[in-house]
């Protein structure tokens, strides 16, 4: 049989370059605001669910951060029509898989489970919709901000270079700016927040008007109308929220700061400003970073780790958010190896893109690249980054679910001076962060006086 997945393949490798693969779907939103993207195949007995809340760390304030994250905790939690430990015994019943997770920008809630378990699926992601509040009590929250808090520790404090992040967002933002903290947000906050606080956070950020939902796979779309707005029409209307955010302030120059941490190598790490999602600027980089760090022949992987042997790893991302974006270089040098020799090293090939630019071939291989992952990221109906998560991220993204085209005619139309003049702008500018990582230096042990022997 054949899979949408190959078709999109196919698609996309043997078509015109002016062909695009396209997921079909049919939106209509609920008279309380809710969005609702519907995406009909039959291939297999699968349906994909998702709840994209739009809200993040960016809808944080200073001394209020983390709420978001506690959320996505909290959702697991019971309602008033679901027990605490039901939504996870419903998807393992039926067979399927589900969870959640938390970003800068959005808050989803998904479920991939066969078919016929859809209408539990829907029960369970309108009841944390419209149902969570009256069971949210102080037992809850202290229970679920303990839980996050040793998150933090296992995954940040405990955990080698977990500080890093931490410490490059608190050196590119400013404080006003919801970028500078973690999404996962301080122990101080978590700490400080109160019930009516969190209550508040709910009821500011997931409403329905707030929120889209998509399902995708073997569906009906006639009766799957049917079971959202008997699930979701009766939650009462929230119109979006009105959004208030200190705007970034460009870097004047570069920053250089050093931390210690329980390692055995140091790492460097590199971090610029860069535009936001999808505007002017932000494809090129996204393939310059692919160009330097993805696959043995790029350009820092092939000069660091092959060549000159003095990195045990590299990396380059350009990691795009709704306000904006940060380009990061991570390097890992080999033991020996100062971390003044692999900066250099860096500067050099961005400074080469930044005169010559890429070859044809280079920027060709990375948008081969981009393109593949995109499309094969679509074989799962749902799912981190399946086929209802680009849909309900374009609707978000760009007021359109069907982007997917338009978003890689983007890579498609960079051409060489187009990457070469992104990182003259935004690389070479010598704004940046540098942060290196130092093995900790050990503390001596007090030493204690002999004590004086007495004469005979």
């Amino acid at each position: 049989m054949t899979t949408l997945l190959a078709l999109l393949a196919g698609a996309a490798l043997l078509a015109a370059p002016s062909a695009v693969p396209s997921v079909p779907f049919q939106q209509f939103q609920l008279p309380n605001g809710l969005n609702v993207i519907l995406s009909e195949d039959h291939t297999a007995p699968l349906v994909g669910v998702e709840v994209l809340y739009d809200v993040g760390s960016k809808d944080e304030k200073p001394g209020r951060t983390g709420f978001a994250h506690l959320y996505e905790h909290l959702m697991f939690q019971g309602t008033a029509n679901l027990p605490k430990g039901e939504s996870d015994r419903l998807v393992e019943a039926a067979g399927g898989t589900g969870n959640g997770s938390t970003s800068m920008d959005r808050t989803q809630y998904w479920e991939q489970v066969p078919s016929n378990a859809l209408e539990q699926m829907l029960f369970i992601q309108s009841e944390r919709m419209g149902h969570l509040l009256p069971t949210l009590d102080q037992a809850k929250l202290d229970n679920q901000r303990e839980v996050v808090r040793n998150e933090r520790r296992e995954t940040y404090e405990m955990k080698p270079y977990g500080l890093a992040m931490k410490t490059l967002l608190e050196n590119l933002w400013n404080p006003e700016f919801p970028y500078h903290w973690q999404t996962i947000g301080s122990h101080e906050d978590l700490q400080a927040a109160s019930l009516a606080d969190v209550k508040e956070f709910f009821q500011r950020w997931y409403g329905p008007g707030n929120a889209s939902l998509a399902i995708v796979g073997d569906i009906d779309p006639v009766k799957t109308r049917a079971l959202v707005e008997k699930y979701f029409g009766g939650i009462p209307r929230a119109d979006p929220p009105k959004r208030e955010v200190a705007p970034p302030i460009p870097l004047a120059a570069e920053k250089r700061v050093t931390i210690q941490d329980a390692v055995q190598l140091p790492r460097l790490y590199l971090a610029w400003q860069t535009p936001r999602a999808y505007a002017g600027g932000d494809a090129a980089l996204e393939l310059l970073a692919d160009i330097l760090s993805s696959g043995k022949s790029s350009r820092l992987q092939k000069r660091l780790v092959m060549d000159e042997r003095i990195a045990q790893s590299v990396m380059a991302v350009q990691q795009s958010e709704a306000l904006a974006g940060m380009f990061f270089v991570v390097v890992t040098p080999k033991p020996g190896t100062r971390v003044d020799k692999l900066r250099a090293a860096v500067d050099e090939e961005i400074a080469r893109i930044a005169t010559d630019g890429p070859t044809a071939e280079e920027l060709q291989r990375a948008k081969n690249r981009i393109e593949a992952q995109v499309i094969f990221s679509l074989e799962p109906v749902g799912g981190f980054g399946g086929r209802a998560a680009h849909l309900n991220e374009y609707f978000w993204d760009r007021g359109d679910p069907g982007y997917l085209g338009k978003d890689l005619e983007r890579y498609r139309a960079v051409t060489p001076a187009d990457v070469r003049t992104a990182a003259t702008t935004w690389l070479a500018s010598g704004r940046r962060v540098v942060l290196t990582v130092m093995p900790q230096v050990p503390t001596p042990l007090p030493t204690t006086p002999s004590p004086a022997k007495e004469a005979r």
